[in-house]
């Protein structure tokens, strides 16, 4: 079977065509191809299928753990290029069906012709506690938190699939022993991504303990949660640009005034096609 290699700010995908072959997802195949040691590696795997409900193709996501992701920021833009870049879709705008609804794709070419970024409206941010899901009723912005010794202010943020942010100054060794124990925490339903952030001259640092699969290099739908939260603490502006940066590269994130959508626009990158069994 054919399989392409994607990235987008790092984050690395393992992209198959269900659209011009017939596949079902398979959680334990994913699986083992993930494995950096024994299979391709990547952070997940994205199975691009045919569109359903009035959309020009269907996203369905499977993590490194095998489990299977709501939603994935930096894994759109990369089916969307893929798709656009192989004529799986015409023109430089379409839906794609996804574990959160239908989001709309925006690509835009390189000078070599091929899709050089992406712009995915991402749809509103959810701030229900209920239903983000936390163990909350209303918002979770910049409430108090405890776990394992350390008190801090944190922010509950779905967009489509759960996020906990902080803005405040923890340690360096405080963050790495945090990240896998928050994932986990009884306060998350159906656990967690982990957002650890910093606002510096308008500019948002983020590190990503992601949801099953531990430390990652980007998290697109972190950023858009992160931003959000920015947002409704005062500390980056609604409605304009955001540079956000994560290990991995540079996103540009915009939240509405009114928390109608969240604008997503970042790279995705071909990194190398080949054959696997």
């Amino acid at each position: 079977m054919r399989f392409w290699k994607y990235q987008g700010c790092g984050n690395d995908f393992v992209v198959v065509d269900g659209v011009r072959n017939k596949l079902e997802v398979d959680t334990e195949w994913s699986k083992k191809v993930c494995d950096r040691h024994f299979g391709i590696g990547a952070d997940g795997v994205l199975y691009v299928l045919p569109g359903r409900e009035g959309t020009d193709i269907e996203m369905v996501v499977v993590n490194s753990d095998g489990s299977i992701a709501e939603m994935c920021g930096n894994g759109i833009r990369c089916v969307s290029k893929f798709a656009r870049d192989n004529g799986l879709v015409k023109g430089d705008e379409f839906l794609v069906m996804t574990g959160r609804g239908v989001l709309k794709a925006v690509t835009v070419p390189g000078d070599d012709g091929k899709v050089a970024r992406v712009r995915i409206d991402m749809g509103a941010p959810i701030l229900d506690g209920r239903t983000v899901p936390v163990d909350h009723d209303g918002r979770f912005i910049n409430e108090p938190f405890e776990a394992e010794g350390y008190s801090f202010r944190a922010n509950a943020v779905s967009m489509g699939n759960p996020h906990f942010i902080t803005f405040d100054d923890l340690p360096d060794d405080a963050v790495e022993r945090l990240g896998p124990v928050l994932e986990k925490h009884e306060f998350f339903p159906r656990k967690t991504n982990v957002e650890f952030a910093r606002v510096k001259d308008g500019k948002i640092n983020i590190r990503v303990y992601e949801r099953g699969a531990a430390w990652t290099l980007a998290c697109g739908t972190g950023a858009c949660a992160t931003t959000t939260a920015a947002a409704l603490n005062g500390l980056v502006p609604f409605g304009e640009p955001v540079d956000v940066h994560l290990p991995g590269g540079w996103l540009k994130i915009t939240v509405d005034k009114d928390l109608g959508y969240v604008l997503m626009e970042g790279p995705a990158e071909l990194v190398f096609c080949g054959e696997t069994d």
